[in-house]
């Protein structure tokens, strides 16, 4: 297995403080920075790259990039038509777009490096760090593409059979990825590209659209909209070991392994709050008010905040049945949630 070096683990959020104890405030969170960048296009998937102290968001056509401590505009990543999410491989500084095709940049001055044709219809984006690749993930086949993050050659495809959201590396070799149509969880060997398990989250949660995973501890965390719960289950067996309810709409979740929480976010406007008290024992500690639309989310590890975005919306119109209002202009905003 590829050693990576500590910093890089800590930076990358794959190494979990030891035992329990809250080293942190205790104060609850809270909206503690916005950023009203505006800008015309659609969003979907927000990206930190803790490393790099970057944060990248797909707008339509570019990926927008913004420096992660002051949220200041620090460029964007032309071309990337269609883009839903970005990832990035902190060793080769290597970044790459969700997108048809793929496009790959150097995170150190935006410049593309070349792009890269994928089939399927590119969606979430994962950087795995046991094999340094990237995987693109699609609601069609091949519902996995997978790219070597050092040359962006193409390694394989992966069929899940179904719709992947989110997924999580355990930095080990193994990828879990929430299969959506399905209400299962796949399991996916990150050396031969191969599904060696998958869990069912039977009947306890569905339309998994967030994942989240303690490492150290194993557990997944699958945030769920029909209802709207949270799955926790062991990852080495997919036994479930307790639900907890959540905000509606959620597109995403994280987990901070220095204060041992999943981060659930949502479409209503709230960011849900799960403390592991133990790998058997969890609550629901804060449901924390962000913005409507804020559905994805990301973690910055170093300073222990959840970075959300979203824009404003006119009210939507009178007698439409499940309708939302215009998006205001240049309304798209940056927020940060800590303590």
């Amino acid at each position: 297995m590829r050693k990576l070096p500590l910093g890089l683990l800590l930076g990358l959020g794959l190494v979990s403080s030891t035992g329990f104890a809250q080293p942190f405030s205790s104060a609850p969170y809270k909206i503690v920075a916005t950023a009203k960048v505006g800008g015309a296009g659609g969003f979907d998937y927000v990206t930190a790259d803790p490393v790099g102290r970057r944060l990248y968001i797909p707008r339509g056509d570019r990926v927008t990039v913004f420096d992660l401590d002051t949220l200041a505009s620090v460029g964007a990543v032309p071309e990337t038509a269609g883009v839903r999410g970005a990832a990035v491989d902190p060793v080769s500084h290597h970044g790459f777009s969700s997108s048809k095709p793929v496009v790959m940049w150097d995170t150190r001055t935006l410049a593309t490096l070349k792009t890269i044709p994928v089939e399927g219809n590119p969606d979430g984006i994962l950087f795995e760090p046991a094999t340094s690749r990237i995987w693109v993930l699609s609601h069609r086949a091949p519902n996995v593409t997978v790219i070597d993050a050092k040359d962006g050659s193409i390694v394989g495809t992966i069929d899940l059979g179904g719709a992947p959201e989110q997924a999580q590396s355990d930095g080990q070799g193994r990828v879990f990825i929430d299969i959506e149509d399905k209400d299962k969880i796949a399991v996916v060997d990150a050396r031969a590209l191969k599904v060696t398990a998958t869990y069912d989250l039977a009947g306890k949660g569905g339309t998994p659209a967030g994942l989240a995973l303690d490492i150290k501890n194993r557990i997944l965390f699958a945030c769920c909209r029909n209802p709207a719960t949270c799955v926790i289950l062991n990852a080495d067996t997919g036994k479930i070991i307790a639900t907890l309810p959540i905000g509606a709409g959620t597109d995403g979740a994280v987990f901070n392994a220095s204060t041992m929480e999943a981060f659930s976010s949502q479409s209503d406007g709230t960011l849900t709050v799960i403390k592991e008290n133990s790998p058997t024992s969890f609550e629901v500690v804060q449901t924390v008010t962000t913005k409507p639309g804020a559905k994805t989310s990301t973690l910055d590890p170093k300073t222990n905040r959840v970075l959300l975005i979203t824009v404003d919306r006119e009210p939507a119109a009178l007698g439409k049945k499940a309708g939302r209002g215009a998006v205001v202009p240049d309304s798209f905003t940056i927020l940060a949630v800590g303590r």
